[in-house]
């Protein structure tokens, strides 16, 4: 049972990492050349139309006025509207529609290579040194040597031109209407209104850019589960239980795999930073308008707002994976909180 109090100590924890984070997009921003006025009046624009822009910006006011108000609106989550993108929409408005598409992605991804990762890792362990073992330790070498950007077009070539077996640049089928969001998650909403059809047709399309981003999911929890696993096999109280008459199956399962899960689970929360970050190269690759492709066309038209919001909606989301990475690793092992 994990305390409150360690839960409070870990969330107390977020404040600072967030406001660190606030800060550095706040001087990255201000310290890169260009003019949001200008980016907003368009470059034919007069010099009195962008004078009059900073003032209704407040760009002329001191800098630490402009870092406490941005403190301010970052605090309640308010970056105002878009300059470029969408000058009707919030930020909040275009990160709403946009961070269920990465999630999603990102989620699957996840699912994916925690479901094929650990298992390969354990049963690469258990037959160590084994032709099984070799085979997995090739594989997972190869998905931690292969980058997105050159997977993905591969598995689209392959799979969805040259056998059109996997859909591409779309999360569901012409033939179903996008149900009202719920959750934003697609095969989540398909699944609740009871579109059966239309969710199997959302889990058709996400599968291939899911399996892209999980690859290297895959392969770097496979090599993290057989060297923890095999780490824990040589401990004394594994001898111990073996020299007790316990099967080897129920030894390892009981007394192994939960000792040896525990790194394995840190670097699954650090990991999905990664696949957050990755899931910006997979949503170009496969055509998906998540936050990924938000954040890069923001930063080619100087869209300060947009940039401001992605970045702190990624912080917020991987410190908030882990946090519930910390609170895993306390239930697994209680001497955490100590």
């Amino acid at each position: 049972m994990v305390s409150k109090r360690f839960v409070a100590k870990r969330l107390l924890l977020l404040i600072p990492v967030l406001f660190g984070v606030a800060t550095l997009v706040f001087a990255i921003l201000h310290l890169a050349p260009g003019n949001p006025a200008r980016v907003i009046a368009g470059q034919r624009a007069t010099e009195e139309a962008v004078r009059q822009i900073e003032n209704q910006l407040g760009l002329n006011d001191p800098i630490y006025v402009q870092y406490g108000r941005f403190l301010v609106d970052a605090a309640q989550f308010e970056f105002g509207n878009s300059f470029v993108i969408d000058k009707d929409s919030s930020v909040q408005q275009l990160l709403q529609t946009r961070i269920p598409v990465t999630l999603e992605l990102a989620l699957y991804g996840q699912i994916i290579g925690i479901l094929l990762g650990i298992p390969l890792g354990v049963i690469s362990a258990v037959k160590q040194d084994s032709l099984t073992d070799h085979f997995t330790r090739i594989g997972a070498l190869t998905g931690i040597s292969v980058p997105i950007f050159w997977s993905g077009p591969l598995l689209i070539l392959l799979l969805a031109q040259q056998y059109d077996v996997f859909p591409t640049g779309r999360r569901i089928s012409p033939l179903f209407s996008t149900p009202e969001p719920i959750t934003g998650l697609l095969t989540i909403d398909t699944l609740l209104y009871g579109q059966y059809d239309a969710f199997f047709s959302a889990v058709h399309h996400l599968i291939l850019p899911a399996c892209v981003i999980g690859i290297y999911s895959m392969a770097l929890l496979s090599r993290m589960m057989r060297s923890s696993m095999l780490e824990v096999v040589r401990q004394d109280y594994i001898r111990t239980a073996r020299a007790k008459g316990q099967g080897v199956k129920i030894t390892l399962m009981k007394h192994g795999f939960k000792n040896a899960l525990i790194p394995v689970i840190t670097v699954i929360g650090i990991q999905f930073g990664t696949l957050l970050g990755g899931a910006v190269l997979t949503e170009t690759v496969f055509s998906l308008n998540g936050i990924g492709t938000l954040l890069v066309e923001a930063i080619e038209v100087g869209d300060y707002p947009v940039v401001q919001g992605t970045v702190l909606t990624f912080a917020f989301l991987f410190t908030l994976v882990n946090l519930g990475v910390d609170i895993t690793y306390s239930y697994l092992d209680p001497r955490i909180e100590q």
